[in-house]
């Protein structure tokens, strides 16, 4: 299907992709409205409000619906018309601008190896890419906005596409971010699979200790999406009895329970398949772990000094679906550079709404687009040489999570003195 699509011209693929860029701006206003926690029936796949007008079949056309619907105003506020338009435009455009910096510009390798024969050589790898990132893109534009307007992710965004990242990865390892890698003098381009920048990977991850390990981070990742509640106010027995009823409070955990067995299965016959099959997967899984772990532990160590939830789960969801797509070195610039993202769009924000709670998934979204547009400059030159310094980052990283828990704590005390 891949050299079916690459053999059109690319006016019409460029073409085809707006016209899907528009569909899929129209599915992530459905889903911004829709699938949030509090639906409001704003979107024309919804049902209308009981006082608006009889909605029309050119409702659901993108942008022109949204024009007609400018006459339910006086039900959802003057411009709410605007941002959803800006939306499906926005796809529209940014959908067919990704396929043709990915595809044609190459932009995610170096702009000394963008040659001619290595567009076309490998314009399918480069496909494959942006098929996984136009997925992202329309899903974590819907995050985003939900996120802005209830600060929160649903889990229903956040849990499927993981399941497609980790399946995609099973399929084929070339998804993933790719990379210039010499073999005896010979350049050649390669995935960044889990084991870069440090190659060629250890043996023992293609035998049972890698398969418990990525059934572990499985059943880890089933586990952080149950409901988990542990209070010591009554004892240690009653804590632990109340950990287990909470995760059977509601009707899903049947569902979780379901998944996470699947998964199992699934996860050990593709490593009985081995080879590109397994390297994939578990690459998607180190993804999910090391995207998910990071804001899971600076959520921890925030919350703790800050005394109220600094970030809600649905962060940790987020960054493990960004993980499992883009590989756990995608993830991790995408977290670092997601502060940078922010900064300028928090101020205003708080200038003109005095909102003092941020939503943070936006600004991971962000981060993680910053990372795919400079991938060459980011992985090359500041990612992967970095990495070389081994334990010592850990030791780092250990460092700067004190020293951040630290500061935070500090701050604390600091605002009940002055607000007190």
């Amino acid at each position: 299907m891949i050299n079916a699509w690459i053999s059109l011209p690319l006016t019409l693929r460029l073409a085809v992709l707006t016209v899907l860029g528009l569909l899929a701006g129209s599915f992530a206003n459905y889903l911004i409205y829709s699938w949030c926690y509090f639906p409001r029936r704003i979107s024309p796949f919804a049902p209308p409000h009981p006082d608006a007008p009889p909605r029309r079949p050119t409702d659901r056309i993108p942008i022109l619906g949204w024009l007609g619907l400018r006459r339910e105003r006086d039900l959802h506020g003057k411009g709410f018309w605007i941002r959803p338009i800006l939306i499906e435009l926005g796809l529209a455009i940014g959908i067919p601008a990704l396929y043709w910096f990915e595809t044609q510009y190459c932009g995610l390798i170096p702009a000394t190896a963008r040659i001619p024969q290595w567009v076309q050589m490998y314009e399918w790898y480069w496909t494959r890419i942006f098929i996984g990132h136009a997925v992202l893109v329309v899903l974590t534009t819907a995050a985003t906005f939900i996120d802005f307007d209830e600060q929160t992710i649903p889990d229903i965004i956040t849990i499927p596409v993981t399941i497609l990242a980790l399946l995609s990865g099973a399929v084929s390892i070339y998804g993933f971010m790719p990379t210039i890698i010499d073999f005896d003098g010979a350049p050649t381009i390669v995935p960044v699979a889990f084991e870069l920048p440090w190659t060629p990977p250890d043996p023992k991850w293609s035998t049972s200790t890698g398969l418990l390990i990525g059934l572990a981070i499985w059943t880890g990742w089933c586990f952080a999406l149950a409901d988990r509640r542990l209070i010591l106010r009554r004892g240690l027995i009653k804590a632990i009895e109340f950990f287990f009823a909470g995760l059977v409070r509601f009707p899903t955990w049947k569902l979780l329970l379901g998944m996470w067995l699947a998964g199992l299965v699934v996860i050990s016959i593709v490593y009985s398949f081995g080879q590109d099959h397994w390297h994939g997967l578990f690459s998607s899984l180190i993804g999910l772990a090391v995207g998910g772990a990071i804001v899971w532990i600076i959520r921890i160590i925030a919350s703790w000094a800050m005394g109220v939830e600094a970030m809600g789960f649905g962060d940790v969801t987020l960054m493990a679906m960004i993980g499992a797509v883009v590989g756990w070195q995608a993830a991790l610039a995408a977290f670092f550079l997601s502060p940078i993202a922010a900064m300028a769009i928090v101020l205003v924000q708080f200038i003109i709404t005095r909102e003092s709670r941020v939503p943070f998934g936006p600004y991971l979204c962000a981060g993680t687009m910053i990372t795919i547009i400079f991938w060459p400059a980011i992985y090359d030159h500041a990612l992967a040489p970095n990495l070389f310094l081994g334990q010592f980052l850990i030791w780092l990283a250990i460092a700067m999570g004190a020293l951040m828990g630290a500061s935070l704590y500090v701050w604390r005390l600091i605002k009940q003195r002055l607000f007190q």
